[in-house]
């Protein structure tokens, strides 16, 4: 063989082969000369189901590319120069020079880029075709009669001319290697430089689809077009059923196989090895990227160490970035976290994510390397503005609710689910307060805010899981991040945000009203431990603790048997979390400044409304990491709860009129709302979410029981006793009143005062209904409002604003009357919690704690505070 021998000599050798090697290719002599799945019709690749380009409905679709290495470049059948099939004899006397090759001691890896070399130069030819008609077709778009508008243009040769620009460059670099061949040449950059500029063709491949249409719409519809395209030889214009236009794609799968081969005959110590290796990794999560546009099953990227990288975990997280608050879809893969956001599109453009940053889970750690590394200030909105925005979410509820049955409202509808999805997704920005943060070893931290521990658990918990395997720190190419970032949008298991506007209205809406949950015990410790439980429940996107029962101290069979009434906002699910208590005040976990009480367990259930709408009670076990918690559950809606039943025994003090009480007591305010108030202030005024956590249900029975029966041990029990039982207590016994504090009668004209819009007739109309209210009634509705002011005074510490404490006691103090609610003059249904009415009972005890009638001091000079024996 001639020193310089190259493929372009197959035409000279094809008059002497035959007479030298009159051998047939099936011949046992030469097993290795009929390359495996040989296809005499096809240029060597045979892509899965790209048979004619159409899919089973017949439309137009992206092959399927198979980026197995099952096929080397080297043992496909070349093409001569015009593109045709190179035929079985000469494909013979190529494999036969390549054994000849291997005797004489010539390196493959040359013979390898010779081969592919030629095909580079077939392929520039190729795109040189496709570009031929686009300028004269631009040189007629500027004239009077234009073949196509330069918009079409650009859609049908869309990034063709830096394709070919990109192999032109590559072929040129790589020419006078190959005829300058020996043992030092080094081609390993050009390749890494062609994969790096991969990013072309993911925009060229995003316009494929739009690029067919336009072309063959445009052939349909002139016929000056399809003249050029049928004297260029540009089938696919006039046919859609012949791919050239896929040609480019198909040149990255050559690519690919290319790369695999060069690495077989390239040796490790070698400087082309790593720049081989990394080319080929960037060009195999292309095709990946491209594969999974085609076929959503195929779900992972390949990793620098050649294994499959799966999506694990992906949701929506706000991120605290720069001092303001971001919602994120953070996916989280077997390798790496990455933080995205959608970017904005055209109408009728695909959606996608745009990469935030990203770090790999063998860097990433939730401890502060740095321990002056303080948490950025995140500023927290008023606890009202977050009842506020629900309380215009629920109005804008109703409302869709009456559009519906309107003859024409679909219109006003959808303005007003736009309007609802801005608010909730506000709403869902501006909840959550749990930190979550995570750092790298380099020193950079990112902060989210989660709503629940339950969510910060399981993100901690995956992340951990994970990294117990042997992982080693990847850095991502730009192309390689944007494949990635590409594939999220089509591996991501969350859609949408969690809020209400983006269900089906055949969704169930959730429940409103109240759950009361017993949780009776737990088993399955190994250890004995301090232990308790949390109750979670969902509302508005994202998940609230709603109760907490008492810690049973060094057992493995805690038995609380502890009842919590919980208020349900939509809800649809309940979360039960296990804790150990942790008493060392030494640690201190700095992301929430709270003492670190370790996660036993944690499980949830669904709030099936057939289910607990029953009146029985509805036993139940969650199992949650090897440990069992029991519990029962029931739904009580919220007409039924509220509803005022006259208690059978007029001795007792629940469920008795106000009147009554007093005048047995002589006083103007019953016994148990000065001691319930009394205590809370002691004890309770600093307490976190007072009036609004749940106490132990069993707890405020026996309060309950004490007060009605009078016990003489009334004062021990509530200097004993939770104070969220007796915050309880309180609010049960305004709640069971046969009638509310501000009574029936006055129940439309306190409705029709909140709503007067002009502030000197509000506070004329609403003094002189508070004067017209029975003494009993309105001294103790005043000697509430002062507690409930200092309980507000006191928000920074406790969370209760006043529009907060206004929610717990608006609907409870002010309710309609049973012949009012038989006017239809109430909540009708129970996902009409935050109706009209309720938020007006709600405004009614906001008004007067910010409008205050009359103060403390007055009501004690008055002496009406205590008993008329003192």
């Amino acid at each position: 063989i001639p020193k310089g021998f190259s493929l372009s000599s197959l035409s000279c050798l094809s008059l002497i082969l035959p007479i030298c090697l009159p051998v047939c290719p099936t011949s046992p002599h030469f097993p290795h000369c009929v390359p495996p799945d040989f296809n005499y019709n096809t240029d060597g690749y045979e892509g899965d189901g790209a048979e004619d380009g159409k899919s089973q409905d017949g439309s137009e679709t992206m092959p399927f590319i198979d980026e197995s290495p099952t096929m080397s470049p080297q043992l496909c059948a070349p093409r001569g120069p015009d593109g045709e099939t190179v035929s079985p004899t000469l494909w013979c006397m190529l494999v036969c020079i390549q054994h000849v090759y291997i005797e004489k001691g010539l390196e493959m890896k040359k013979l390898v880029l010779s081969g592919f070399l030629a095909s580079e130069e077939i392929y520039i030819n190729q795109l040189e075709a496709l570009l031929l008609p686009m300028r004269p077709l631009k040189a007629t778009a500027t004239t009077s009669q234009p073949v196509l508008t330069i918009q079409q243009i650009e859609t049908i040769f869309y990034k063709i001319q830096d394709i070919f620009e990109i192999h032109k460059e590559f072929y040129d670099a790589l020419l006078p290697n190959i005829q300058q061949w020996d043992e030092k040449v080094t081609v390993g950059h050009l390749f890494q430089k062609l994969a790096s500029q991969l990013g072309v063709y993911k925009a060229f491949v995003d316009n494929y689809k739009v690029a067919l249409e336009t072309a063959e719409k445009c052939s349909q519809a002139n016929s000056q077009f399809q003249k050029i395209s049928e004297v260029c030889c540009l089938e696919l214009f006039s046919s859609l059923s012949t791919a050239l236009l896929y040609k480019p794609i198909d040149r990255v799968t050559r690519s690919t196989l290319v790369l695999h081969d060069l690495l077989k005959h390239t040796p490790k110590d070698h400087p082309d090895f790593p720049l081989l290796q990394d080319a080929l990794r960037i060009s195999q999560n292309f095709l990946s990227s491209i594969n999974e546009e085609i076929d959503p099953r195929r779900t992972a990227v390949t990793t620098p160490k050649g294994e499959a990288r799966q999506l694990v975990k992906d949701g929506f997280l706000v991120e605290v970035s720069e001092g303001s608050r971001k919602l994120r879809h953070v996916f989280l893969f077997t390798d790496l976290l990455l933080c995205a956001k959608m970017k904005k599109t055209a109408v009728g453009r695909h959606q996608q994510y745009e990469c935030k940053w990203y770090i790999p889970l063998a860097d990433l750690t939730f401890q502060t390397l740095d321990d002056s590394d303080s948490c950025p200030h995140v500023q927290m909105l008023p606890e009202h503005e977050i009842e506020e925005m629900k309380i215009k979410i629920s109005v804008i509820k109703s409302e869709i609710q009456k559009e519906k049955k309107a003859p024409k409202g679909q219109s006003r509808v959808e303005r007003l689910r736009k309007k609802m999805n801005e608010q909730e997704s506000w709403l869902l920005l501006h909840s959550p307060t749990i930190p979550f943060r995570i750092h790298n070893k380099h020193g950079k931290s990112y902060q989210f805010l989660l709503s629940s521990d339950y969510e910060r658990s399981e993100w901690r918990e995956s992340i951990q899981k994970l990294q117990k395997k042997d992982l080693q720190a990847c850095v991502l190419s730009s192309v390689e991040l944007q494949v990635l970032t590409s594939s999220c949008f089509k591996l991501r298991t969350v859609h949408n945000i969690p809020v209400t506007s983006n269900k089906d209205d055949e969704e169930t809406p959730g429940l409103y009203g109240f759950l009361h949950v017993i949780v009776h015990s737990a088993k399955g410790f190994k250890e004995s431990a301090n232990l308790y439980c949390t109750l979670e429940v969902d509302s508005y996107g994202y998940f609230v603790s709603k109760a907490k029962t008492r810690v049973f101290r060094d057992t493995t069979e805690p038995q609380w048997n502890e009842e919590f009434e919980i208020e349900l906002e939509g809800s649809q699910c309940l979360r039960i979390l296990c804790y150990e208590k942790c008493y060392d005040k030494s640690k201190l976990n700095k992301d929430d400044n709270e003492i670190v009480d370790k996660i036993m367990g944690k499980g949830q259930v669904q709030l099936d409304p057939q289910t607990v709408q029953s009146k029985n009670w509805h036993m139940d076990v969650i199992e949650m990491n090897g440990i069992k918690v029991e519990f029962s559950m029931k739904f009580t809606s919220r007409d039924l709860s509220l509803k005022r039943t006259p208690s059978k025994k007029q001795s007792g003090v629940f469920g008795v009129k106000i009147n009554v009480v007093t005048k047995r007591e002589r006083s103007k305010v019953p016994y148990i709302v000065r001691q319930c108030i009394e205590e809370v202030e002691k004890r309770g005024i600093d307490e976190v979410g007072i009036y609004r956590i749940s106490g132990v249900a069993t707890d405020i029975q026996a309060l309950k029981t004490a007060f009605d029966t009078n016990t003489k041990d009334i004062l021990v029990m509530l200097s004993d006793m939770d104070i969220n039982a007796i915050a309880g207590t309180l609010k049960l016994y305004f709640r069971e009143l046969p009638e509310p504090l501000l009574t029936d009668r006055l129940y439309p004209a306190f409705m029709e005062g909140i709503a007067l819009s002009d502030p000197a007739a509000k506070e004329n109309c609403m003094m002189h209904l508070l004067r017209s209210l029975p003494d009993p009634n309105l001294i103790t509705f005043l000697t509430l409002l002062e507690h409930l002011k200092r309980v507000a005074e006191k928000e920074p510490i406790n969370k209760m604003s006043l529009h907060n404490l206004a929610t717990v006691f608006g609907p409870t103090l002010l309710r309609p009357s049973e012949s009012e609610s038989t006017k239809g003059q109430h909540i009708t249904s129970a996902s009409d919690i935050w109706s009209h009415d309720v938020m007006a009972q709600v405004q009614v005890l906001l008004y007067y704690l910010q409008h205050p009638p009359i103060s403390f001091a007055e009501l004690k000079r008055n002496t009406l505070y205590f008993s008329t024996d003192v």
